[in-house]
């Protein structure tokens, strides 16, 4: 069919005519075809969200191809799905970042950032969960409820590295690795240097892991005054026990989920805590969220400090960059100043060392949040 004929087209609803309209208009744009044309082919009924059968590109992919970004941000405006992926797993923000492309990259970002603050809204009170990060998955990596009741298996593998693996669906996946001590030595660092009450520290982690964070703050020069521990899995307990966390002194361990303590006796007797950090397994953005607006209630001074395990969205820059800034626009809301420090996590001499155990985890480096109460 010649270039008028499509032109002149309109979608009959068919899913021929909706493949020729898509596949129209993503060609148009490479083509770099005038916006009005561009613009025409979409009132005619071009699906902005159709992805061409040989790459996988949509319409903003196109856009960020050919770096028009008026019209990534008329894509945007018209409904384009800002977080599509092609068959090499690239959204149109991977690309326009390939590019150097600063405008078009922020300008997909940004709208990602409104699309799941504005889902984040209306799923808080009546759906909890994340369509980026957690869709439909009832294997014990995405359901808290089936993680709990699933058995752990803490091991070595191949490089010598701790891990503890759980079974999700038809995988082994890393409840948490040794690759991650790095990150958790520089949280630790930025947590507790040059506190004014280092002598007297009043800790809270939630989520024991294989217990890389809680060995830090023990091995501070002087450790804790309280250290608190809130840990829900039986295998992990259990584990605890072996490395003799249950008899370390000053040392106290919940048996259960955060939200069944924070705001129970167990936690608001403290009066406060002067470092906080979370790092849980098979929680979504949702969740951590509202361990967010608990903050207020359990951070002791003005100069307590709060910390988590920035990986959400960790397997694509785009989606780690959305999460980040809302992470930082939430804890804003409740009265928190984040400070973002950089953290290389692929090892200069090795970068395949770690194997399947960062799949998890692909993005270069890791974005480490240290926040404080914001007293503007």
């Amino acid at each position: 069919m010649a270039d008028d004929s499509i032109l002149a087209l309109e979608s009959d609803g068919t899913a021929d005519t909706i493949q020729l309209l898509g596949e129209h208009l993503i060609n148009s744009i490479l083509e770099n075809k005038s916006r009005q044309e561009i613009r025409t082919i979409i009132d005619n009924g071009a699906p902005i969200w159709y992805q061409n059968e040989t790459e996988g590109i949509s319409a903003l992919h196109a856009a960020a191809y050919v770096r028009d970004a008026e019209l990534a941000r008329y894509l945007l405006e018209q409904g384009a799905i800002w977080n599509a992926v092609d068959k090499m797993n690239n959204t149109a923000g991977d690309i326009a970042l390939s590019l150097n492309d600063g405008e078009i990259y922020n300008i997909i970002r940004d709208a990602g950032i409104r699309s799941e603050m504005l889902l984040s809204a209306l799923e808080y009170q009546e759906n909890p969960s994340t369509i980026l990060l957690r869709v439909n998955d009832e294997t014990s990596a995405g359901s808290n409820e089936v993680f709990l009741t699933s058995r752990l298996r803490f091991a070595k593998d191949d490089t010598g590295q701790d891990v503890c693996f759980v079974q999700a669906g038809d995988q082994e996946v890393g409840v948490m690795m040794g690759w991650e001590t790095g990150i958790m030595k520089e949280t630790v660092l930025k947590l507790c240097k040059n506190y004014e009450n280092a002598h007297h520290l009043k800790v809270l982690n939630v989520g024991f892991g294989l217990g890389i964070i809680d060995s830090l703050f023990q091995a501070l020069p002087t450790p804790p005054a309280l250290h608190v521990i809130i840990e829900p899995h039986p295998d992990v307990l259990n584990h605890m026990r072996e490395l003799g966390y249950y008899d370390r002194p000053g040392v106290r361990i919940l048996e259960g989920k955060w939200q069944d303590f924070l705001d129970k006796e167990e936690i608001l007797s403290v009066g406060g805590f002067d470092v906080v950090y979370t790092d849980t397994f098979s929680e979504d953005y949702t969740d951590l969220h509202r361990f967010f607006e608990k903050l207020p209630n359990i951070l002791a001074s003005p100069e307590s400090r709060f910390s988590f395990f920035n990986g959400l969205g960790a397997t694509n820059s785009l989606f780690y960059d959305v999460y980040t800034h809302i992470a930082e626009l939430h804890l804003s809301d409740i009265g928190l100043d984040v400070q973002w420090y950089d953290v290389d996590v692929v090892p200069d001499s090795d970068p395949e060392r770690w194997g399947k155990s960062r799949e998890y985890f692909t993005v270069p480096f890791y974005r480490l949040p240290i926040c404080t109460m914001d007293l503007i």
